[in-house]
């Protein structure tokens, strides 16, 4: 059974850990070097990481989705979606993704004369499976060195796991107060139903002895 209850433990950890991953906001330096829009297929496999308050069109399951693309210090790419989400889930209220992608397009700087944008974003980028990262916003850097600390994620992790021991503080306290006692309570009964028991078996078998030897004694 412990085998069990780490594996649950493990399996529910890493399921929460990726969701939180994917869900919060990260930073990221680059050098935009294209904004575009293309019709990509949405449906799918992978439907779930495409903006769900877009447009699409049902027949062909395919829609024109804001593309902005940028390269690190190093020259590798790194390419992002930007689409609004809306009302939907995750809960950042994003209606300006138009916007998002005019401001793109005006940072977007050559090898010579490189502008540094820091791009906040959430969500995975995997070639594999064709997946992008959604555009949160877009800000001017000094240079590819800056380094942005994730005072959102911080504060944010912190309320939650705060949260998370308030919630098991709460649950031990009524397990000990509300069903400690019950358990208790019925443990008792069972052991007073299995004295009686016992009480009973003994006075049978006492009975039945006596009965046995009241026989033998009457027909030897």
């Amino acid at each position: 059974m412990a085998y069990v209850k780490w594996t649950f433990l493990i399996v529910i950890t890493l399921l929460v850990a990726g969701f939180l991953h994917y869900t919060l906001p990260k930073h990221v330096v680059l050098r935009l070097v294209e904004s575009e829009v293309r019709r990509v297929q949405v449906d799918g496999n992978t439907s779930l990481f495409w903006g769900s308050s877009e447009p699409t069109d049902v027949a062909s399951g395919n829609r024109e989705v804001k593309f902005v693309s940028g390269v690190y210090e190093s020259g590798r790419p790194y390419v992002m979606r930007n689409e609004d989400t809306g009302w939907q889930w995750p809960p950042y209220f994003k209606f300006d993704s138009s916007d998002v992608q005019a401001r793109a397009a005006d940072l977007i700087s050559g090898t010579p004369n490189a502008i540094w944008v820091n791009v906040t974003f959430y969500g995975w980028r995997s070639q594999l499976l064709t997946i992008y990262p959604n555009v949160l916003d877009l800000k001017m850097v000094d240079g590819p060195d800056v380094r942005i600390f994730p005072w959102f994620n911080v504060i944010f992790l912190t309320l939650l796991g705060a949260f998370a021991l308030f919630v098991r503080w709460m649950l031990r306290r009524f397990w000990r107060n509300r069903v400690d006692p019950v358990v208790s309570s019925v443990s008792e009964g069972l052991d007073d139903i299995e004295e009686g028991v016992d009480s009973a078996q003994v006075r049978f078998r006492g009975k039945w002895q006596r009965f046995r030897a009241w026989i033998a004694e009457k027909f030897n």
